[in-house]
């Protein structure tokens, strides 16, 4: 379960690597506009200042997230990724961190290549930092008593889960692209009590606590906590930088 208000608790600096990712689109007049993974839709809405005559659309596998972006007024779909199949008018197709998600994405972005237009859009970023400190931390503690049996069958994601900057660009370039792909660490400057802690609850830990009562997620917490704060020590100005790699495509159909 996927909860918005948490999830926009780091809103803007969430939001830098869907506009870095989206400035490099150089769609002029799209007529469909995708956003894959959308979440709570206030990423999405923007795109209506970016094409406003295009067709804008949403999809998101949470119905929480849906409603959300309902709300604002998207029209939004709710469904996983790869149940997606690309309308004909379909000329752009953005996914901000979310194909790591689905463990077929290569694969993917290989079956739409064959059914998007030449001249049509690709750009996604996925995270890159699954061999970081904190994602290191929810491993730990989740293979510790009283947390292993709950969450033996977790399926925790590793730094293969995405690939390189090369991979993608080899990937689609074999399959008809023109290919742009970088990778950018971005040195958040996170502030409050347990700010990595509170960043993950809201992407990382969303299924470990689903998986948990109550009282074993608040002793989860108490037990990440001081592995988090050696990883990632606050400043005396009580900010904390918290590194975080992302892996950028952006691509055009040949």
């Amino acid at each position: 379960m996927w909860n918005p208000d948490v999830y926009l608790t780091f809103a803007d600096h969430r939001g830098r690597p869907f506009f870095d990712l989206v400035n490099r689109v150089a769609a002029t007049a799209p007529r469909r506009v995708v956003d894959l993974g959308c979440g709570p839709g206030n990423l999405t809405e923007t795109l209506h200042r970016r094409w406003p005559e295009a067709l804008i659309q949403g999809w998101d596998s949470s119905p929480e997230m849906v409603a959300a972006a309902t709300e604002r007024g998207l029209d939004v779909h709710l469904g996983g990724i790869a149940d997606w199949t690309p309308e004909p008018d379909t000329d752009v197709v953005i996914s901000n961190a979310a194909l790591q998600w689905v463990p077929e994405h290569r694969e993917l972005l290989v079956r739409w290549s064959g059914q998007l237009a030449p001249g049509s859009w690709i750009a996604f970023q996925v995270p890159g930092n699954f061999h970081a400190p904190s994602h290191e931390a929810v491993r730990t503690v989740a293979r510790s008593a009283p947390f292993a049996d709950a969450l033996r069958d977790m399926p925790f994601r590793d730094a293969e889960v995405v690939g390189t900057p090369t991979d993608y660009a080899d990937l689609l370039t074999d399959a008809g692209w023109t290919v742009d792909a970088w990778e950018t660490t971005y040195l958040h400057e996170l502030r409050g009590e347990t700010p990595v802690l509170d960043w993950i609850t809201g992407t990382a830990l969303t299924q470990v606590r689903e998986r948990l009562t109550e009282d074993d997620w608040q002793r989860y917490r108490a037990a990440i906590i001081p592995l988090l704060a050696q990883a990632y020590p606050v400043r005396p100005d009580g900010t904390t930088f918290f590194p975080f790699r992302r892996v950028f495509v952006v691509a055009q159909r040949r």
